[in-house]
């Protein structure tokens, strides 16, 4: 475990909830002490951390790694942060793009040719961690004279990207 600011200023936090907790117990302070260091690492660990964990949405970066990427589809999202970040896609050829990301999941419509437009690709980044989280996220790479010129993420509704995967399943 490495030791942060962050990880200290919980700790601490949580050691005097826990002291002020301990003390209407008991109104002796050394072992309102004792008792509160004790205890609190176990009500950190087993309390407050899982707390932080499920209402807040963060989650683990990496770099992207083209192996990871195809082989972990539902773990995308860890690795979408790094690569707009470093641009690695902008001025690719759509080749170029299928040997770094693989085929893409879908099309996306385009209303002014009434149908899917090539040059728009979405990837399913899977959903991020969170206890509300009703979205599912999605990498959206935009091609103009075949190379890459934007690449992007946004949220739709975890029903209705399962339909457009479905959907462009049965068409293929």
């Amino acid at each position: 475990m490495i030791i942060t600011t962050t990880l200290v200023i919980f700790l601490i936090i949580v050691f005097v909830l826990v002291w002020l907790f301990v003390n209407t117990i008991d109104k002796r302070k050394w072992l309102t002490f004792i008792i509160s260091l004790v205890l609190t690492p176990f009500i950190y660990f087993y309390a407050f951390y899982p707390m932080v964990n499920i209402f807040s949405n963060y989650h683990h970066l990496k770099y992207f790694d083209t192996e990871s990427w195809i082989d972990t589809p539902e773990l995308r999202y860890e690795m979408s942060d790094d690569l707009i970040a470093s641009k690695q896609l902008i001025g690719k050829t759509k080749e170029e793009v299928i040997e770094l990301l693989g085929e893409n999941d879908w099309l996306s419509w385009n209303d002014a040719l009434k149908g899917k437009d090539d040059n728009v690709w979405n990837y399913g980044l899977g959903i991020e961690p969170g206890a509300f989280n009703e979205n599912k996220d999605i990498l959206l790479v935009t091609f103009k004279n075949n190379k890459v010129v934007s690449v992007d993420t946004y949220e739709m509704p975890i029903l209705e990207a399962q339909k457009e995967e479905k959907a462009a399943d049965a068409k293929e």
